[in-house]
């Protein structure tokens, strides 16, 4: 058990501890813009790297209806492949949440992404030592894991209000939102959403740009700069949370 609330850990630090009522959209916002620009880089670099993207069930989901429908066996294996390790991310970061409550970890969500960081260095200096035919599957399942840790560990930590890995909800939500602001253009709430999903989208974008980028720089190898990324940038909240236990 907590022998008592940690003191208010605000920045960076604490859009990975905060939850519910206790998030501002400030906390939202600047979670969701570092983890989308991190997520957009993932899912670029592991496209030029593999062919399909990793974060995208939607589009893989429609690949393994064409293969099968083709009968493509190579195709809907891979696309079954992401998709399973997909949802053994989220089934991971659900049972990561629920262990850390009750051993009273405050940052329990910024363990996930800890946990993220290292697995991304990891497959960055694993990419290295792969044979050709080991590549596209492994790398394909390892990403598509990353990115359903990310996206469910920020769902449950912002109550489904900020998406991540993909942009389909966060593109709904923004036309959601900008038809109420065409309602009421004074609703300071309103405004506060369009900002939020606007900068999500932006980043994204702009974390994919990066990715691909630093992929044809460094291959593979740029996944060691976003995963120690994410790692620095979870470690100090974890750190504090954990000394206050």
């Amino acid at each position: 058990m907590l022998c008592g609330d940690p003191p208010a850990i605000n920045g960076t630090r604490g859009m990975l501890v905060h939850e519910g009522a206790t998030r501002s959209i400030g906390t939202d916002l600047r979670l969701g813009c570092t983890l989308a620009a991190a997520a957009g880089a993932v899912n670029v670099a592991g496209f030029l790297a593999v062919g399909y993207y990793t974060a995208n069930m939607t589009g893989n989901l429609s690949a393994l209806a064409v293969g099968v429908g083709d009968r493509g066996m190579v195709s809907v294996l891979s696309c079954m492949g992401v998709l399973v390790a997909f949802a053994t991310g989220g089934c991971i970061a659900a049972l990561l949440v629920g262990m850390g409550r009750r051993r009273g970890v405050r940052a329990v969500h910024a363990a996930s992404i800890v946990l993220e960081g290292t697995l991304l260095i990891a497959l960055g200096i694993l990419s290295r030592a792969l044979p050709a035919w080991m590549e596209a599957g492994g790398l394909g399942c390892g990403l598509g894991f990353l990115m359903g840790l990310q996206n469910a560990t920020v769902t449950h930590i912002s109550g489904a209000r900020v998406r991540t890995t993909h942009m389909t909800g966060m593109l709904t939500d923004l036309g959601m939102e900008l038809g109420q602001w065409l309602l009421a253009p004074d609703a300071a709430r309103v405004r506060e959403r369009l900002r939020l999903h606007g900068a999500i989208i932006t980043c994204f974008v702009l974390g994919g740009i990066m990715g691909g980028a630093g992929y044809r720089m460094y291959g593979m190898g740029v996944l060691i700069f976003m995963g120690s990324g994410l790692v620095l940038l979870a470690v100090p909240g974890l750190w504090r949370s954990m000394r206050h236990r």
